[in-house]
């Protein structure tokens, strides 16, 4: 019963992974690690398998989220998170879609190692703070004041989605088609004055090494890069051979709407807005190809 007991967790494995790293291709080495570990030992010795499967794969996050945060730090421009277009663990409650907002991966970056997991074990599957004491081998005291610090610095930083998923695709909606026109009043209209655009491209594809600030400097990058003519000079600079066609589309990613460029069926581009007020506040725009491999191709793509 080894491979049936892990394969019944595996998605609550990854899904906890993936909150703490960030990265979806971490959060699978981790799980993998997590089963070499269980394979090694005698199942019928632990009584609660989910409860060990969760500390041993915890545990592995941590520590490789230590490791990353160095590595993160040399990184070439900012660090986003690595989106997904399904969730890791799709078969869990739909309200955990929440905790696996862009926006709020990124401000889980701020906290530390500790303060992530017991954050996301807390807030994001409801386990108690007796048990997440037990996963990570601390008294509940201090696992209680872990947790109210997280949630504190989490809800100082995270933003308000104040409008519903249905009105932020709408939204979504007409910022694509501003930008597929080349409409920057259009687009400047659905920024906040003091609107964030955030690039990840690793040094690997363009992507502002820094954040720009301001409607005018986004919506004016924005279209640069999004109108017909940003298209034709992105194809020709990468080399793309004749014929080759970037649409966008929107797609659910990481539980919420976002706009997904594609290079003849395949992704090479994540935009994901978020929306407060109406208005677009932050941008984060995530192209390092790296990234990609979580976001699967058309169907034309896939079936050429």
């Amino acid at each position: 019963m080894t491979i049936e007991v892990f394969t019944a967790h595996r998605s609550l494995l990854v899904g906890v992974a993936y909150r703490i790293l960030g990265s979806a291709a971490d959060a699978e080495d981790v799980v993998q690690e997590a089963w070499l570990r269980w394979a090694d030992v005698d199942a019928t010795s632990v009584a609660d398998p989910k409860a060990y499967l969760v500390r041993v794969t915890t545990n592995l996050a941590i520590d490789r989220l230590r490791r990353l945060r160095a590595r993160r730090q040399a990184y070439v421009g900012p660090w986003l998170p690595e989106p997904v277009v399904a969730a890791p663990d799709a078969a869990d409650p739909a309200e955990r879609a929440d905790s696996l907002e862009l926006a709020l991966l990124v401000v889980l970056e701020t906290l530390s190692p500790l303060e992530r997991a017991v954050f996301v074990l807390r807030e994001a599957f409801g386990f108690s703070h007796a048990e997440i004491a037990e996963f990570l081998g601390r008294g509940e005291p201090a696992v209680r004041q872990l947790a109210r610090r997280a949630r504190d610095h989490v809800r100082e930083r995270r933003p308000r989605f104040d409008v519903d998923r249905r009105e932020r695709r709408t939204i979504t909606e007409r910022f694509v088609a501003a930008c597929e026109k080349g409409d920057v009043e259009a687009l400047t209209a659905l920024l906040t004055a003091d609107v964030r655009l955030v690039g990840d491209g690793g040094g690997k594809a363009r992507a502002p090494l820094r954040e720009l600030a301001g409607a005018v400097p986004v919506a004016r990058f924005l279209l640069a890069i999004a109108s017909p003519g940003g298209r034709r000079r992105f194809l020709a600079s990468i080399g793309a051979p004749p014929g080759v066609e970037m649409d966008l589309e929107i797609a659910d990613v990481n539980g919420g709407p976002a706009i997904v460029a594609r290079l003849d069926g395949r992704p090479v581009t994540v935009v994901s807005l978020v929306v407060t007020a109406g208005l677009v506040g932050t941008v984060y725009l995530i192209a390092n190809p790296e990234k990609m491999s979580r976001l699967g191709v058309s169907d034309a793509s896939a079936s050429a």
